[in-house]
């Protein structure tokens, strides 16, 4: 399981980088999705453009100051456009041209003025479109142009559709081989030959804007009409003069047809008169500002970049630090793309790649709290088998508790044995073994668990438990003990239960000691067990042997009886020197006989004091109380022993137990 999941948790950055490739693969294709990028187009204009024109380019607006003072509905006689251009000319303008469609003749004496004015100036250039017509026979597109008489007295006309993309906004050049802006170039260079540079096809690339509405110099329709008496002489000279409808329109209005939503719309909320928006295409192909899309395999390659960069620095997936390193390159990104708008005037989708980094980092964050849940769960069940379940919920509500590795804790041990389970395996079939095993087994560990002992292995027919770790217990010494009597009072159940079905009965040694110990995951790095170690987990060990000599069911240690303080009832038995070590251990049993208590106490006095005769006396008085007792027995078999051989200078009672 732990192999499996590490596989897991070094896969997810690959699986996640995959899937987020794949998503965003399949979004550049949706036409929603192309929205958006384009909106991050906008974003990255309204940030650099430089809000100021660099050319000589002015607008004259037909706006509502012009209609109020002028005070005739639109259309305006063409007669007022004649004086406006005469006025332009003796200003010193260098073109002028009228983003107004004039396709219809009007008043006729007013169209001969207008175009007495066009022949006389010889600087104009006027506008035609394309319009859309369907009948039973065909659908096509015609180009309506300006009227014969005005193209006949000189006037250039250069075509002034603007393609707009699918959410009406206008961000692509105007390309052809007359259009408007072109026109208004060439017609500058046909009166001052050479002085502008025609640039080669613009095909594809996306208007520079300088800024938002009314970034060019603007002047009134009705103040350019008297500009010799109320503007600054110098105001129109050697400037490319667009003229054009500038009725002020908001976005939410609907505007009108001569108002365009441009990337600078969605943060003023204003629609840019048609004028401007040429003078923008014009300024974009003179000053080297149109944009120029990169193609889809920049895009691509940055959106790898961007989810192999994310998924290789969150790997190892933390929030804090994951979120720094993912806000980290964002910023690169970000700022990159700026750089590559603003300096080079090139256009890098990174809407898939800022919006990459975040799913990586939403994925792999996903990922990990699954991971970790799925662990939790594992972990849970795991300590459940040999837990106490409010010992496991402190595990689960305090990690920091349960520490990798080893650190040394005082704990108190408790080891089991069936007496003769070999004899009784011989008897008994492999399933009748393993049932009887299996109960057991789930008896003693429930006992265990209900008094907040960790079950730490099986071992053939034995059990090892340990009380104070993994969570520390002020009173674990007491917990094992009375997990050793309930476990000892079960067997007798047990016995009872397995003689009415026919099987053997069963009888369980304990051995209990409290001693220092390094208690942790133990074992190799790709296989551990939470376990203990240390002399105190030996001696524990060596306690529940010792129980054959005295004929006992549990024996605990002189260090675990003194954290007891007498809570239980207690005879002592021996001072024993067990296999392995040097030093004597007092070992005591439960006894709830008082009388038998305190006359062994007595007894084990006069025997280490060589006083025989007393303490064969004291041995005799407990056996009359407990005729089977093993332990005074033993004694009195002692006693006859060194009455015929002494024991050695220097005995202190203690009986080394080198076979246990």
């Amino acid at each position: 399981m732990l192999k499996r999941t590490r596989i897991l948790l070094r896969s997810a950055p690959v699986v996640v980088s995959i899937v987020t490739l794949l998503l965003f693969a399949s979004l550049s294709a949706w036409d929603g999705w192309r929205r958006l990028e384009l909106k991050g187009y906008d974003l990255l204009m309204v940030t650099s453009a430089p809000a100021k024109s660099s050319l000589p380019i002015t607008i004259i607006g037909i706006d509502e100051p012009s209609f109020a003072q002028i005070g005739k509905q639109w259309p305006w006689p063409r007669r007022m456009h004649g004086e406006l251009l005469d006025q332009l000319n003796r200003a010193g303008a260098l073109v002028v041209a009228f983003d107004v469609l004039l396709s219809e003749p009007s008043n006729e004496e007013d169209d001969k003025l207008f175009a007495k004015a066009i022949a006389k100036a010889g600087n104009v250039v006027l506008t035609a479109d394309l319009v859309y017509q369907e009948n039973q026979y065909a659908s096509q597109w015609l180009r309506v142009e300006p009227i014969d008489a005005f193209k006949a007295a000189g006037a250039a006309n250069g075509l002034a559709a603007i393609p707009r993309d699918t959410d009406l906004v206008l961000r692509r050049m105007p390309e052809g081989r007359d259009v408007f802006w072109r026109e208004i170039i060439r017609r500058v260079n046909l009166l001052r030959p050479g002085l502008l540079e025609e640039p080669p096809s613009l095909e594809g690339k996306m208007i520079g804007y300088v800024g938002p509405d009314h970034t060019f110099p603007y002047v009134s329709y009705y103040q350019a009409l008297h500009a010799d008496t109320d503007l600054p002489p110098d105001i129109f000279r050697d400037q490319i003069v667009l003229v054009g409808r500038n009725v002020k329109a908001a976005m939410e209005t609907g505007g009108n047809d001569d108002n365009f939503a441009t990337p600078f719309t969605g943060w003023t909320g204003w629609l840019t008169p048609g004028a401007e928006v040429h003078a923008n295409a014009l300024e974009s192909a003179l000053s080297r500002r149109s944009v120029t899309p990169l193609s889809w395999l920049w895009n691509f390659a940055l959106l790898v970049f961007a989810i192999g960069a994310s998924a290789l620095l969150m790997r190892r997936w933390r929030p804090f630090l994951s979120g720094a390193v993912g806000l980290a390159l964002l910023a690169i990104i970000l700022f990159g793309d700026w750089w590559l708008f603003a300096q080079y005037n090139l256009w890098l989708p990174a809407l898939a790649a800022l919006v990459s980094v975040v799913m990586v980092y939403v994925g792999l964050g996903g990922h990990a709290f699954f991971s970790e849940q799925r662990q939790r769960r594992e972990t849970r069940r795991a300590f459940s088998m040999y837990l106490a379940p409010e010992v496991v919920d402190q595990i689960m509500a305090h990690p920091d508790k349960l520490k990798l590795g080893g650190e040394r804790r005082e704990i108190t041990l408790l080891f089991t044995d069936l007496k003769g389970f070999t004899n009784i395996s011989e008897q008994l079939g492999p399933e009748q073994v393993a049932q009887l095993l299996n109960e057991h087994f789930s008896r003693a560990t429930a006992i265990i668990k209900r008094h907040g002992g960790t079950v730490n292995r099986f071992i053939g027919d034995a059990i090892m438990a340990i009380w104070g770790a993994p969570l520390a217990d002020e009173k674990h010494a007491l917990s094992a003990c009375l997990a050793a009597r309930e476990m000892q009072l079960d067997m007798h159940d047990l016995r009872a239960d397995f003689s009415t079905r026919g099987l053997p009965p069963i009888f369980m040694r304990v051995g209990v000691h409290t001693g220092p110990a390094i208690v942790g995951n133990l074992g190799a790095a790709d296989r551990f067990d939470y376990t203990a170690i240390g002399d105190s987990v030996n001696l524990a060990a060596r306690l529940e042997g010792v129980n054959k000599l005295y004929g006992t069911e549990i024996l605990v240690s002189s260090v675990t009886v003194q954290q007891l303080d007498g809570a239980l009832p207690l005879r002592m038995v021996d001072l024993v020197i067990v296999k392995g070590k040097t030093e004597a251990v007092q070992i005591f049993t439960f006894s709830d006989h008082a009388q038998i208590n305190e006359r062994t106490a007595d007894a084990l006095q006069a025997y280490r004091d060589q006083h025989w005769d007393a303490s064969a006396a004291l041995w005799q008085q407990i056996l009359a109380l407990a005729p089977d007792d093993s332990i005074s027995s033993l004694y009195l078999a002692r006693i006859a022993a060194f009455r015929e051989q002494p024991p050695p200078d220097g005995w202190n009672g203690a009986v080394a137990l080198d076979k246990l």
